[in-house]
């Protein structure tokens, strides 16, 4: 059961040298496989891909490209009331990333010099889907909409293959919906390498996004420099800072909503109250029962939760920032109080009544966030992820012989006489 940690100044800060073990990176034996994998891309293209999906899925489809009227009919087949609620989240996701555009700027001085910034989205995106028993739509949602905002201009989405060798329809319609231009299936480090290096039938991308397990992190890593990346992701967290007004049912509903999702997954509750630690714990026994994947829960609380009792809220607080999670709940009679305090964490969710799940599918914010501390130095996945910047200088002959002492004193300081010749000879300069 989930452990109780009375702060001290220093139990806690053990506790967060526990939670970093996790991250380090399962099992070393995965880099040589990933790493063959993508060799074998790189020499055999589609062939390659096709014969590890057979290796892997237990299947490959006739086409690795859906078809237009296929995708069409995936749709039909979806729930009426399921596509709907896709129609909403995109909505709400689309206007919150839509006050993230940048302009492009141009500014002009007095003596003729304009200098100035170009934005513009990037070329191609690949997006990985994950698509077997873990099929996640509102993942589709969340990383083309803010692609297809920033003005990229063209979207290409992997996804694997059920078992039986065809899509889950409710990622293709998601795909659709969000702007999504080519839809292939595909799976696994075979699927990141395609995007990545290119094959006869998969274009080469400018950027791979997209959740996956250790052997898609792993090839997102290695092809990194060939390709961007969003970031590393590790397994999923969340903590939560509650203070005597929380409500114990809804904190560990919370903690394991996050703890379902894989055993290395870290649920933390700070509080002030000894009452609610101990009321948190025993709802999180009973309501544990109850779910599906108890299994996975008992296992990531077990051993990556933890109840800490602080002395006050300031304490929790400077806890939260050294933390830096994923996801951070605050559920306290105060809430908007804490916003200017919380300076590392991936998504705060303000109030009892904003649990980590309404951000996960509906509210708008990104659900790809950064994991294992680096939201101390790593932001949400966003419409700036998908951009690229350019600047630009003009200046009048009279604008840089008056700057051209300062140039050439510069070069000369670094020895790069060359760059100072490249002033000298403008303007007969010896």
């Amino acid at each position: 059961m989930i452990t109780t940690v009375i702060a001290d100044g220093a139990k806690e800060y053990e506790f967060i040298e526990l939670l970093k073990t996790r991250a380090q990176n399962a099992d070393k034996n995965v880099i040589p496989v990933v790493s063959e994998i993508i060799e074998s891309v790189r020499e055999r293209g589609d062939a390659a891909v096709r014969d590890y999906t057979v290796k892997f899925d237990g299947k490959a489809p006739e086409h690795a490209e859906i078809a237009a009227e296929e995708i069409d009919t995936l749709i039909a087949s979806c729930d009426p009331a399921f596509l709907e609620t896709v129609k909403r989240a995109a909505a709400n996701i689309a206007d919150f990333h839509k006050r993230q555009v940048q302009q492009s700027w141009l500014t002009a001085k007095d003596n003729g010099v304009m200098m100035g910034q170009r934005v513009r989205g990037l070329r191609r995106v690949g997006i990985y889907v994950p698509g077997g028993t873990a099929a996640y739509p509102s993942s589709v949602l969340m990383n083309a909409i803010p692609a297809k905002i920033a003005g990229v201009k063209e979207i290409i989405m992997c996804t694997p293959p059920q078992k039986d060798g065809t899509p889950n329809p409710n990622i293709i319609a998601a795909a659709k919906l969000a702007g999504v231009d080519r839809i292939f299936l595909m799976g696994g480090a075979q699927a990141v390498a395609a995007l990545a290096l290119g094959t006869e039938t998969v274009p080469k991308v400018d950027k791979i996004v997209g959740p996956g397990n250790i052997f898609v992190a792993t090839a997102k890593k290695l092809l990194y420099g060939t390709v961007d990346i969003d970031m590393i992701a590790g397994p999923s967290e969340i903590l939560i800072i509650a203070d005597e007004t929380a409500n114990p049912k809804f904190l560990s509903a919370d903690l394991m909503s996050q703890a379902e999702h894989d055993k290395l997954a870290s649920a933390i509750l700070l509080t002030n109250s000894e009452s609610i630690a101990e009321q948190t714990k025993l709802e999180l026994e009973r309501q544990m029962a109850l779910l599906e994947r108890n299994e996975i829960i008992s296992s990531s609380i077990d051993n990556f939760g933890a109840i800490i009792v602080c002395s006050d809220m300031a304490q929790a607080v400077d806890f939260a920032n050294e933390l830096a999670p994923e996801h951070l709940e605050v559920c306290c009679v105060a809430p908007m109080e804490y916003v200017g305090k919380l300076d590392n964490a991936g998504s705060v969710f303000l109030g009892s009544y904003s649990p980590e799940p309404l951000g996960d599918y509906f509210a708008g914010p990104n659900h790809v966030l950064p994991t294992g501390g680096t939201a101390r130095f790593f932001s949400p996945l966003s419409v700036d992820s998908f951009i690229k910047k350019s600047s630009f200088i003009y200046y009048t002959e009279s604008a840089l012989r008056a700057d051209a002492e300062d140039i050439i004193r510069f070069a000369d300081t670094e020895g790069l006489t060359a760059h100072a010749n490249s002033i000298k000879v403008r303007f007969d300069i010896e």
